[in-house]
């Protein structure tokens, strides 16, 4: 299935938890290195709390916890630009042992 680029969006959660693990921070990066025709939102709760930062990819429904503003460029680089997810980062309740 080829991804429509317009479509991608990142949501990133910024909730009372996630905000308190850096949110906001791991938000402003990605609004600045993400690709254009990439959406980047902030995101209401995504119901994971005490894993964050929170980070969802649409629609490919890829979820990354706890990750770091210094995260954010190499999730930029390999899953939105180069279609691969992170697979270090991954949130393995939704996405199993996937290294």
């Amino acid at each position: 299935m080829k991804i429509i680029e317009s479509s991608r969006r990142v949501l990133v959660c910024q909730n009372r938890t996630c905000r308190k693990q850096g949110g906001a921070k791991v938000l402003a990066a990605f609004q600045s290195l993400s690709p254009s025709e990439v959406a980047v939102v902030a995101s209401s709760c995504l119901g994971q709390c005490g894993s964050g930062p929170m980070v969802l990819v649409m629609p490919e429904e890829v979820w990354y916890c706890a990750v770091c503003p210094e995260e954010v460029a190499l999730v930029t680089e390999r899953h939105l630009r180069g279609g691969e997810p992170v697979k270090a980062m991954l949130y393995r309740k939704f996405h199993g042992s996937a290294n």
